[in-house]
């Protein structure tokens, strides 16, 4: 009985010490411990998503990809499966799982020895306490802390509330943190769309992502899928069929851009700047913000194909300008070939993709070429016609005769397959010209698409939104609208001659020139802005003074703060593409102010909304049903930068551009267009911007270091035809509706050459006036004589015309230094 009191008293002592070194223990890693409370308000990174106007995904930011999901919102065959693989006892045990422990700890010894990496037993809470507040040391003591946080998390925290942590917090390979994020960057899925093949997939890489890679170790991935898919199945989490059926299924993977995703990269990045200065970076990358913008996908690959296709039209009738480099072909071209790094231009989202290869021979006929796969094409000498070879002074040779005219053995050049699997090829160029698009709604200033340039992945810069450039002959409208809302007409008179302006003393007398350098005498304003006619345009702006045209320039948002020169009224100027494009929208919506627009609305992580573009009170807009009420009226509250019948009468000349003007091109859109071509000195700037009823559009090509695009390119030339065909394709399914006309004009038939009333028979159109400017009788003409001095000859019946319009007040000054507007502006 003493040695039996002896051996109880032992183990007592050894009890009371066994406890008291864990309470010690206990004590002793606890004072350091982080505060599991903080759980109950965590807030993880969570990627900031931009969605184009039809939900599309745009781009993502994201310090860590992650898309957080309330556990009610995550489909119970996801959670099921991960705690089949994780942790099946979750909702049983208190935290940590002894009888798991003990089995771990038997496999371990028995393993002793062997290869095979020890055994956890960490529930879903001890992954959490060590996610969320721990690390990954691998020590005893972190082991010892996470027991502690575990405990503690579990009388705190609910089930699901640990367990909806666990499932957005996981890293499961491929930057993507989180069950939902995993989903859609793996599968381009949502989590309610995945099978129960997929479903195991993500299950199994919660132990090790990267030993799980679907590509690159998929037969890892395959075994460790089927893994779980057994333990789902043991667990009554899948029936027979199904998991028979997600056992035989490949392992597939795709990645998101395949799916339903718009690349808009420009546009993109327009976005990303604004939310940062709305909302800062923390916000962007860590916010989970949802942003609805404006883009129109269908519109914008419409916008990216006109651009380049019109890019590349100009850049081939500027002829070859050689090889991307050279490499020895004779020895191993395909080593060679694949050292050459891939030009950043020559892979464009949204055209069919050109590969580079090497020029291995060639004959009278064709080329022969390699590609960095290794195959073999050749290229037609059909195929070479427009390669001919540049001169000084952007001139060009003759057409190729071979070949061997345009490049030589071990040229490495640009190519596109004409036909799949034919093995014939056309030589391509990166064109070397910058150029820009833009669309916008004209009665929102939504912007519903837009191109920077030739490829993002060459040059990040926007020239539709960065390039300050002169706008040429685009700026002349704004001349015109000056002149109509002081009271001139369109039938008004101008003198098309011989110009002269006093510039200043010390200045030299400014004589601009039209672009022919001929003279048509006395023309109206219509036929003098049709005809884009420089001596109309510089002598309305002297005889109006220049500061009347700045501040509706400025009104309309064309410049913040023009120079006071006569030459700003030729477009000698700098303005965007933007600008210039909002600008014109602001004639074909009335008259109406309008602010471009990138984002339609903004979402927190909540779905609450922080920002909306459209800020107009809308009552009855909230109504949770309809019964045969009214429908909500949303009052337009747009300011009015112009009177609406100025803006139609301005709508209703541009028209006149198209129609018998400089815009001659843009006819073949076949519906009712209006719009202006600018081409500044020496055809450096090359503009179209143009509208119809509901859609304007800017378009703006020239050489990133300003330099003369070639004699004869002008804005009719090579902008108008890419806004053609971006038009013609982006209102081929829209009905052709005419221009809208605001009430109070009166029309009158009159003679399109010279204003006046039509007689019967005479070629004649429907000319817009405002209420008492009717032409009739004989008329006045605008006139200047070489020392600047206005006079109005022939008055007629027309003698209250100055009353109309004011006294002359001649204005101008000096031009800004650089400025040069003595060529011909087009």
């Amino acid at each position: 009985m003493r040695f039996l009191g002896f051996i109880f008293g032992a183990f007592a002592i050894l009890a009371i010490v066994g406890l008291l070194a864990v309470l010690g223990a206990v004590h002793f890693y606890s004072r350091d411990l982080p505060d599991y409370r903080q759980l109950a308000v965590y807030e993880p990174p969570v990627t900031t998503r931009l969605h184009a106007g039809d939900g599309s995904l745009l781009a993502e930011y994201a310090r860590e990809r992650r898309l957080f999901v309330p556990i009610t919102a995550i489909p119970p065959q996801v959670i099921g499966a991960f705690l089949s693989a994780e942790d099946k006892s979750f909702y049983e045990h208190g935290g940590i799982d002894f009888s798991g422990v003990i089995r771990a700890l038997f496999t371990n010894l028995r393993n002793m020895g062997s290869d095979r990496r020890p055994v956890g037993a960490s529930t879903i809470t001890q992954q959490v306490a060590k996610n969320f507040l721990l690390g990954n040391e691998v020590s005893y003591g972190r082991k010892i802390r996470e027991a502690i946080l575990t405990f503690r998390i579990e009388r705190t925290f609910s089930k699901d509330r640990i367990l909806e942590l666990y499932l957005n917090e996981i890293y499961l390979g491929m930057g993507s943190y989180g069950v939902a994020a995993a989903s859609l960057n793996y599968f381009d899925k949502p989590l309610d769309k995945l099978s129960v093949a997929e479903i195991a997939y993500l299950a199994a890489l919660p132990k090790a992502p990267s030993n799980y890679h679907p590509i690159k170790q998929r037969e890892a991935a395959t075994t460790r899928r089927n893994w779980v898919l057994d333990r789902m199945y043991e667990d009554g989490r899948i029936t027979q069929e199904q998991w028979q059926e997600a056992k035989a299924t490949p392992l597939t993977v795709r990645d998101a851009s395949q799916g339903n995703t718009t690349r808009a990269d420009y546009f993109a990045e327009e976005v990303r700047r604004e939310i940062v200065s709305l909302y800062g970076d923390a916000a962007l990358y860590e916010g989970g913000l949802s942003v609805r913008t404006s883009i129109d996908p269908a519109m914008q690959a419409l916008a990216e194909k006109a651009l380049r296709e019109g890019l590349i039209d100009y850049d081939r009738r500027h002829g070859w300008r050689g090889p991307i480099t050279r490499i020895d072909a004779a020895t191993d071209w395909l080593a060679a070939l694949r050292e050459v790094p891939i030009p950043p231009g020559l892979i464009v989202p949204g055209i069919k993709p050109w590969r580079m290869a090497v020029v291995l021979s060639s004959d009278a006929k064709a080329a022969s070429i390699g590609l960095l796969d290794g195959a073999k094409g050749t290229i037609p000498l059909s195929e070479l016609t427009w390669a001919r070879p540049t001169t000084a002074n952007q001139g060009v040779g003759g057409a190729p005769r071979k070949p061997g005219d345009v490049f030589k053995v071990g040229d490495v050049v640009a190519v596109e397959e004409l036909k799949a699997g034919e093995g014939v090829f056309g030589l391509r160029q990166i064109p070397n010209v910058g150029g820009a698009l833009v669309a916008l709604d004209p009665h929102t200033g939504r912007v519903l698409a837009m191109v920077g340039g030739w490829s993002y992945n060459e040059s990040q810069f926007n020239r539709a939104t960065q390039a300050l450039r002169q706008p040429g002959s685009t700026f002349k409208p704004f001349v015109y609208a000056t002149a109509l809302e002081s009271g001139l007409t369109p039938s008004t008179l101008v003198m098309d001659s011989p110009f002269v302006a006093d510039q200043g003393p010390g200045m030299p007398p400014w004589r601009p020139a039209n672009y022919g350098h001929d003279f048509l005498g006395a023309i109206t304003l219509r036929v003098a802005l049709e005809k884009s006619r420089n001596l109309v345009t510089a002598r309305l702006a002297y005889y109006l003074g220049i500061d009347k045209v700045k501040a509706l320039a400025e009104r309309f948002g064309v410049v913040i703060d023009l120079p006071p020169y006569l030459a700003m009224s030729l477009g000698a100027g700098e303005t965007t593409l933007l600008r210039m494009t909002a600008a014109y929208g602001q004639f074909v919506n009335g008259g109406k102010k309008i602010t471009p627009s990138f984002i339609d609305r903004v979402q927190d992580r909540r779905g609450r909304t922080v920002f909306k573009h459209d800020m107009r009170p809308c009552e009855g807009c909230g109504a949770t049903s309809f019964s045969d009420q009214a429908p909500p009226v949303i009052p337009d509250n747009r300011p009015e930068v112009i009177d609406a019948g100025t803006a139609y009468q301005m709508v209703s000349i541009l028209q006149g551009v198209v129609e018998r003007g400089t815009g001659g091109r843009v006819r073949a859109v076949g519906k009712p267009i209006a719009g202006k071509t600018g081409t500044s000195n020496d055809s450096k700037d090359v503009w179209f911007i143009g509208f119809s009823p509901d859609l304007v559009a800017g378009v703006f090509v020239g050489f990133d270091q300003p330099r003369t695009l070639g004699g004869k390119e002008t804005g009719g030339v090579v902008a108008a035809p890419i806004f053609r065909d971006f038009m013609k394709a982006a209102l081929a399914d829209k009905p052709g509706i005419p221009f809208r006309i605001p009430p109070g004009l009166r029309f009158v038939r009159v003679n399109p050459a010279t204003g006046a009333p039509a007689g019967p028979g005479e070629r004649a159109i429907f000319e817009a006036f405002k209420p008492g400017t009717e032409p009739f009788g004989s008329r006045p003409v605008l006139d200047g004589s070489a020392d600047g001095s206005f006079t109005m000859d022939g008055f007629g019946n027309d003698s209250d015309f100055l009353g109309a319009i004011g006294a002359p007040s001649p204005g101008g000054g000096a031009p800004a230094a650089g400025d040069s507007a003595t060529g011909g502006l087009y």
